[in-house]
């Protein structure tokens, strides 16, 4: 009698056992669906919360001088942050067309002159000779040195064309970005209300009420005090260079941005360019443009203050390893994504590694 209740138990328990594997099953497959539905979208959308928690206190500001009126703060908002990305973006893809083509009429033409290299070029360490004997050779014999490289600048030219298409469609995802913000905005609060519900499902009570808070401090931080100023720095890097005529000022623009997201110094970008400078135009435009970029240089030691200093501190090599990490995952927009992600997760970590920490006892008077 005992072995055969023993028999139905074990038939029951190996019952519900299937049954709920194959229920586990089911749910996994249904989620592994709908987030391959969903993932072309999750890294716009992300982008997308994450400049709509950064402009808020903007929104709410303006949002107040129109009379609490959500949508029209919100709509006003998205094409300012449209135009004021277009219209550089427009502006440097002129100045690069109108290059490329000067440069093709002058190859055409046989006016392209190259000035003959420097001796100091050949002190240079491992490429000084290769690149002395190359120069020189450019400068008496264009056709010739271009014969020479001939498999090397088509593959140039191949990855110019497609860098070119992917600029293209990264200025297409922040433009989807930006629209898809200003929906975000228009329903913050319920936004809001639903992520302090799931991070306390996910996370419990104390730690999740603290997450809400702490998300949104880091996003500002990292956002207006790091990629906010970099983008600042790159924009007027970009006119000055516009301004003067440098050649192909988007790519310097870009490699400037980059260099301060990354928290490396910017001359390293533009002192080359304002040697350039110097040998393209006269004294005072060429000074001028020196002042103007050693400004942009400079500007993050006083933009970060009054910007980083309103969120949390989070170590620039976290941002470091999230920008780099971020680019080299999902490309430009990984830059931005990468290092607020990173941050945001290890201000995370923090909270739960010090959240059972006990605050020392204070000692017993004697």
């Amino acid at each position: 009698m005992g072995d055969s209740v023993a028999s139905t138990d074990d038939k029951l328990f190996n019952r519900k056992v299937i049954e709920s594997s194959i229920r586990v099953a089911l749910i996994f497959l249904l989620v592994l669906w709908c987030f391959n539905i969903v993932r072309p979208f999750v890294l716009l959308t992300l982008w997308a919360a994450i400049l709509a928690v950064a402009v808020f206190p903007l929104f709410e500001k303006l949002q107040a001088v129109l009379g609490g009126r959500q949508k029209l703060a919100a709509t006003l908002m998205t094409l300012i942050a449209v135009a004021i990305l277009v219209i550089p973006t427009v502006m440097l893809s002129e100045s690069a067309i109108e290059n490329s083509q000067l440069l093709a009429e002058q190859m055409k033409a046989g006016t392209l002159h190259i000035p003959p290299p420097p001796e100091s070029v050949k002190e240079w360490p491992l490429i000084g000779k290769k690149l002395h004997g190359a120069w020189d050779l450019a400068s008496t014999n264009l056709s010739a040195a271009l014969s020479n490289y001939s498999d090397q600048l088509k593959d140039l030219a191949k990855w110019v064309l497609s860098a070119a298409a992917s600029a293209g469609i990264t200025v297409l995802q922040f433009i989807v970005s930006i629209i898809i913000a200003g929906t975000l905005l228009v329903y913050a609060k319920s936004g809001a209300d639903a992520v302090d519900k799931i991070s306390r499902r996910l996370m419990g009570g104390k730690l999740g009420r603290e997450f809400g808070s702490m998300a949104g401090a880091t996003i500002r931080s990292v956002a207006q005090g790091v990629l906010g100023v970099a983008i600042i720095q790159a924009v007027l890097a970009g006119m000055g260079m516009l301004i003067v005529g440098v050649p192909y000022a988007g790519l310097w623009s870009l490699l400037v941005l980059f260099l301060a997201i990354v928290q490396i110094p910017t001359i390293i970008v533009l002192g080359p360019v304002i040697v350039y400078v110097f040998t393209i135009t006269s004294t005072v435009p060429a000074v001028l443009f020196m002042i103007w970029s050693l400004l942009v240089g400079v500007s993050d030691s006083f933009l970060k203050p009054l910007l980083l200093g309103r969120g949390l501190e989070t170590p620039m090599l976290v941002i470091l390893l999230g920008a780099i990490g971020g680019m080299i995952l999902s490309g430009i927009i990984g830059l931005f994504v990468g290092a607020v992600v990173l941050a945001v997760g290890y201000e995370l970590f923090l909270i739960w590694l010090n959240e059972d920490a006990e605050p020392e006892a204070s000692p017993q008077g004697k």
